[in-house]
């Protein structure tokens, strides 16, 4: 039995910079069928073309007028043609048994799932972010890494990603989406895909009224899950799973995003951002260390 085609899909945007590394990071990958596809997203810098023009015939190179990150994304999958997706960012990388290890994972789940690897943060922010798939948290947190190694037929019945959310968290929202049509998330333990952090990334800049803006558009667009008696009956459901906060933080602070003042709510949601970041990097450091 052949092996399952797995396409890696990278969105580019004048990303000569990095692009070459991300590239070699896939093309080093273990598993023995892949299909590597570039959606060059309307580059401008003469950079960047020359380097996609180089490309050897390995790699697929698809371009179009520049839509955004989501659009882009949805573009690659479409002219994808693997059974199996994995987003990759141009400036991140993989380590070389990524995609063997996700697929692996993902096949023995018990049900409809897709996979995803620990993240290692490089570049302005250092450390070993460790993730844990909780659905009723994921409504409340980013969670999950963009970098799912998912069948396309998830993404297909998720409905792609929100090709209007060009100002971040179109990942998080498609994550959201998979969860609500029955898809699971399954950790893979290992640290394989590496994530550079730099200024002006949305690691960085992200501000608490930006946060607080694009996750009331998320709450907004998914109201029947945000409704109380569906947020009990997903916390029931998900209450063994590892949680980053009790579950009166949760729905404390989803009070305060409904009631107080949107520079209150900024506030408390940069401090809660900011202590659950250092939770799971220092939790994740120590666990590496020992």
């Amino acid at each position: 039995m052949s092996a399952p085609l797995v396409s890696i899909i990278l969105p580019c945007y004048n990303a000569h910079a990095h692009l070459g590394q991300a590239l070699e990071s896939a093309r080093a990958q273990t598993h023995p069928n892949l299909e590597i596809l570039i959606i060059n997203d309307g580059s401008t810098e003469p950079e960047t073309t020359e380097f996609l023009e180089a490309l050897g015939e390995d790699i697929r190179v698809v371009h179009q007028e520049n839509c955004g990150l989501p659009a882009a994304r949805n573009r690659a999958i479409r002219e994808a043609h693997g059974e199996f997706i994995l987003p990759l960012d141009c400036d991140d990388w993989l380590e070389p048994e990524t995609v063997a290890h996700l697929l692996a994972a993902q096949q023995v789940a018990p049900a409809p799932a897709f996979a995803f690897p620990q993240m290692i943060l490089e570049g302005e922010a250092e450390g070993l972010l460790k993730k844990n798939y909780n659905h009723f948290e994921q409504l409340f947190l980013n969670q999950l890494p963009y970098c799912l190694l998912l069948p396309k037929t998830a993404w297909e019945e998720a409905g792609g990603y929100d090709a209007s959310m060009r100002q971040g968290y179109e990942d998080w929202e498609f994550n959201i989406r998979l969860g609500i049509n029955g898809w699971c998330g399954v950790t893979v333990e290992q640290p394989l895909f590496h994530y550079r952090v730099a200024q002006g990334g949305m690691l960085l800049s992200l501000s608490g009224k930006r946060h607080c803006t694009l996750w009331g558009g998320i709450r907004k667009k998914h109201a029947a899950a945000f409704r109380l008696k569906a947020l009990w009956r997903t916390w029931r459901e998900w209450r063994q799973q590892p949680s980053t906060y009790p579950l009166w933080i949760f729905f404390g602070w989803l009070a305060v995003a409904k009631i107080l003042p949107d520079a209150w709510a900024s506030a408390m949601f940069n401090r809660m951002r900011r202590h659950s970041h250092s939770q799971r990097v220092t939790r994740a450091t120590r666990e590496m260390d020992s």
